[in-house]
């Protein structure tokens, strides 16, 4: 675990008069494109993972793996060819004029610049910032989207964006194409990917893989807390803080993600349309 003493509190870029992603009066589900009295009242997940009496299940529940199957492929066949990739998270909430949504942005476009395509949940906020950064540094900017009832759909800065009905296969798809992660301020949706992470690389599910915290402030109180309580209590060992890195430095954040080194078949990829 490594910790910057830096506080500065600066923005280093004036974003105070950029419009964050609104609502664009539609509701995505899948690849499905829904308004008005077509929006559903549940999502996808949710009636999926309902528990209900009967057995009504047991003649829905077989074609609902096919719908699972499908995302799978549309998600391998979309992603296989973006070459070295990073993806970052945090909250949506966080718009433009915020110091995480500069610092954000600038940690993209570096990471982009250096040879890395950028993957974000596709929204507003730190996402947006994200992808962003990517293009301004001629990385490719991916889009993983969700089925939630108050995401706004993609910011007009994906290039690549690929909508999920289920949590757990956009989740495969953050793990299976990234090399590392760098973690924004965020809330519950952040934390949930963060632990997925940490769990994965204590578990040697995933090998050689970064992760990097930025907001030492905003972090360290999570972090004081693994170390005052969860390894006083002998519940994880000293080995798994040293799995990410903590700091306000964004030189730091690149140099722990380190540079991609893109392939042939990225760099001519059709998905993100450069030579």
């Amino acid at each position: 675990m490594t910790r910057s003493t830096d506080d500065s509190t600066g923005d280093p870029t004036d974003d105070s008069t950029d419009d964050p992603t609104g609502d664009p009066g539609y509701y995505s589900k899948g690849p499905l494109r829904l308004s008005g009295d077509q929006v559903p009242k549940t999502t996808t997940d949710q009636r999926l993972l309902e528990s209900k009496s009967g057995t009504d299940w047991v003649h829905e529940d077989p074609w609902r793996v096919m719908r699972i199957q499908a995302e799978f492929v549309e998600g391998f066949g979309s992603l296989a060819e973006i070459g070295p990739a990073v993806s970052i998270f945090g909250s949506a909430r966080l718009k433009a004029g915020t110091r995480a949504y500069a610092d954000t942005r600038e940690i993209a476009r570096r990471l982009a610049e250096s040879g890395n395509a950028i993957i974000t949940g596709g929204g507003p906020g730190i996402m947006e910032s994200g992808n962003r950064g990517a293009c301004e540094g001629g990385g490719v900017s991916i889009g993983l989207g969700i089925e939630l009832p108050f995401e706004t759909g993609f910011n007009e800065h994906v290039e690549l964006g690929v909508n999920f009905r289920y949590f757990f296969v956009r989740k495969t798809m953050f793990l299976k194409y990234s090399r590392g992660f760098v973690v924004m301020p965020g809330g519950l949706g952040t934390l949930d990917e963060l632990f997925e992470a940490l769990t994965m690389v204590q578990t040697g599910k995933i090998t050689s893989f970064p992760i990097v915290l930025v907001g030492a402030d905003y972090w360290r109180g999570l972090v004081d807390w693994m170390q005052n309580t969860l390894l006083a209590a002998g519940t994880i060992s000293e080995a798994d803080l040293d799995m990410f890195t903590l700091t306000d430095d964004i030189d730091e954040v690149v140099a722990a993600i380190g540079p991609g080194h893109r392939t042939d078949s990225a760099v001519s990829s059709s998905a993100n349309g450069r030579p």
